[in-house]
């Protein structure tokens, strides 16, 4: 009786959290410049490419975001802020443009990965690699 008492109030616990992430996102929406809204990736999406964004994905990001960007990596429990699902229809509703904007400006919890990956193209791989996290 105990254990179930606990499964449901855990339960509870991450709806409410879930519930609270989501209002967050909508009450603070990350706006994105037009002129990276529109910009199009100039990296081939190729296995060179997918390669590199992969193991970028590893070294900066799968720490927070997961190791298949569900945002159940082992730094998301200490975010103040929702890592997000990469896998979501809405995440990939976004333009390679915002997605490169996001990853290089950071917000909030999100760093901004300009100065550690000064390479754009490499940023651009990344957008890549997350682009294959689709369920």
């Amino acid at each position: 009786m105990k254990a179930k008492f606990i499964m449901i109030l855990s339960l509870i616990i991450v709806v409410i959290i879930t519930a609270g992430f989501k209002m967050y996102d909508q009450e603070n929406p990350w706006p994105v410049p037009d002129k990276f809204k529109n910009m199009k990736n100039p990296v081939n999406a190729d296995a060179e490419s997918l390669k590199t964004g992969k193991a970028l994905w590893a070294k900066h990001c799968q720490s927070c975001h997961g190791k298949t960007g569900l945002g159940d990596g082992s730094k998301a429990a200490q975010l103040k802020t929702d890592p997000g699902n990469f896998s979501a229809a809405d995440f990939h509703k976004q333009t390679d443009g915002s997605i490169f904007y996001k990853t290089s400006e950071g917000r909030d919890d999100m760093p901004g990965f300009k100065k550690k990956i000064p390479d754009q193209d490499e940023i651009w791989s990344i957008v890549n690699f997350v682009r294959t996290l689709k369920k």
